[in-house]
């Protein structure tokens, strides 16, 4: 039977995958993925706890509304991006020195 102790071991594990991809990662792509992952880490938490939760299904329903709201955020990070190419030539966040021209 699996227990909660291992899903919140697996979701440390994808916490600290998506913090490592973040902190080592150059491209701005790359990045959004490492955010998806911590966010994937926190739905799980959230559908862990809401399993072991026998009274209601709160746990679920956060989850759901976390991944609206993450598809939401990638799309428009996904724009910005996008905007960003088409203006600096590059997505390395570290070489787009100044938003305004």
């Amino acid at each position: 039977m699996i227990t909660l102790l291992d899903f919140l071991i697996v979701s440390a594990g994808l916490f600290c995958t998506g913090l490592y991809v973040i902190l080592t990662k150059r491209n701005a792509i790359q990045v959004l993925i490492g955010i998806e992952l911590m966010l994937n880490a926190a739905i799980l938490n959230l559908v862990a706890f809401g399993k072991y939760d026998r009274i209601n299904n709160s746990g679920q329903l956060f989850a759901l509304f976390a991944i609206v709201l993450a598809a939401a955020t990638t799309a428009v990070a996904l724009a910005i991006i996008l905007n960003i190419y088409k203006k600096y030539k590059t997505i390395d966040p570290g070489k787009v020195d100044k938003l305004k021209d």
